[in-house]
């Protein structure tokens, strides 16, 4: 039998799982500051809730099967229609906005590469029930703030946003029919990653003539201020900068803006954005989007729910755990040995008196380890370092007034006649400290 996971699957050993729950308690320390309750739902769901909103195609995607019930089922790919399932059911009921998260495990059967598995975690943040674009603000306001706190700065990390509104006025400004909107939507997301004739060659074959093709190569570089100067008089596109300009007044208020950058380029593959989207990128150019976001006001009424304005981004734990490993910046979150506790095998007290102080400190909070087995003094002091003990608590049976010595650095540097004492002691310092 094979030792090793399936292709695209992982083995969390103690230190990557230590690596993990970093992750996951940042992401959920930082999401909680802004008042988002968390939630889940199962992993498995009706094949449906996912060919619903991304039609048959997305089943090559998936890992599904007929259940014993005779039911079309499948291991979730992402958490927004599983989210837009649950919130249509209460909807009625539910306050407004709605401010809810997730770190559901997800799963999709596609070709692994870097940054990309056939299983992840995800975080995922969703509000429903506010159109007004300071929630967009609050949004990717949350995405930045998580970068902060695993130490990444605006020199590591930009947030490239843009409108679909606003691009969506930009090409009826310039008389593209609706019909081939969809092509240089393809075009815009892929401009940096092919070269400008191919592009150039796609939009002639939506249907554009060549000086209109050269202004849609254009928009790349082009940035907020740029826009305005150029677009600002046009009656269909000055209501979509208007309100673009006060998101990026939210976000300077917010004390982000310095990690942003407007780009026509972020149209967001999913065809459900509706408004402004986002995504995270690390500015060195190394790995796959960080996170991904924006606006769909309109998912949850098409999956059969309420008609309720919606925005979240996901965020996955693969291309930040590549990211914070190359900057030097990955955290373990395991549970450190902070106390070992040795005895004398000699004495015929110091067994039992062990176990009563182990006992004694895990109560207290301590991290408590100790031999399963007699052994020597000196072989218990062996384990205890080759484990990792910030201290060691040497138990005297035969002492009376001194029975519980502290050892640090190789020698006694504190000495208890009382197990409350040390105990207190041992919830004060937690062993980092004489």
């Amino acid at each position: 039998m094979s030792q090793k996971p399936l292709p695209g699957f992982r083995d969390f050993y103690p230190e990557q799982f230590a690596e993990r729950a970093h992750i996951f308690e940042t992401w959920r320390r930082v999401v909680r500051r802004y008042a988002f309750l968390e939630y889940d739902g199962p992993p498995l769901e009706p094949l449906e809730l996912y060919t619903q909103k991304s039609g048959e195609e997305i089943v090559t995607q998936l890992y599904n099967f007929v259940d014993k019930g005779e039911r079309p089922v499948a291991m979730r790919p992402e958490m927004t229609p599983t989210f837009a399932r649950m919130v249509g059911a209460k909807a009625q009921t539910l306050r407004k906005p709605v401010r809810w998260f997730s770190l559901p495990q997800l799963f999709r059967y596609e070709r692994t590469q870097k940054g990309r598995l056939r299983e992840h975690f995800q975080l995922n943040v969703d509000m429903v029930g506010e159109s007004d674009v300071l929630a967009d603000a609050e949004l990717l306001s949350i995405a930045i703030e998580i970068m902060r706190d695993f130490g990444l700065s605006e020199q590591d990390v930009r947030a490239r946003v843009s409108d679909r509104r606003l691009l969506n006025a930009l090409l009826e400004h310039h008389a593209i029919p609706e019909g081939s909107w969809t092509a240089v939507y393809a075009v815009l997301d892929k401009l940096e990653r092919q070269p400008r004739e191919l592009s150039a060659e796609k939009l002639a074959a939506a249907g554009l003539d060549s000086e209109t093709a050269e202004v849609i190569l254009g928009f790349g570089p082009m940035d907020f201020a740029t826009v305005c100067a150029r677009y600002g008089d046009a009656p269909v596109v000055k209501p979509h900068l208007d309100r673009f300009a006060h998101y990026l007044a939210h976000l300077e208020a917010l004390g982000v803006a310095s990690w942003i950058r407007f780009d026509l380029t972020i149209v967001r593959g999913l065809a459900y954005y509706t408004g402004i989207v986002f995504e995270l990128f690390d500015n060195v150019g190394e790995f796959r989007a960080i996170c991904g976001g924006g606006r769909y006001d309109n998912l949850l009424k098409s999956l059969g729910g309420a008609d309720l304005p919606a925005l979240g981004f996901g965020m996955g734990d693969v291309v930040i755990g590549e990211l914070l490993r190359t900057r030097g910046l990955m955290r373990s979150s395991g549970t450190a040995l902070e106390f070992w506790i040795a005895q004398s095998p000699e004495q015929a007290d110091a067994p039992r008196l062990a176990l009563q102080t182990a006992a004694a400190m895990r109560h207290a909070g301590g991290i408590v380890e100790y031999a399963l087995k007699s052994q020597k003094l000196d072989k218990q002091l062996d384990a205890g370092r080759k484990a990792g003990a910030c201290a060691f608590v040497i138990v005297d049976g035969t002492s009376a007034t001194a029975p519980w010595r502290v050892r640090r650095s190789g020698h006694d540097d504190r000495i208890f006649t009382s197990l409350e004492a040390l105990c207190a002691w041992a919830s004060s310092t937690n062993g980092s400290q004489s």
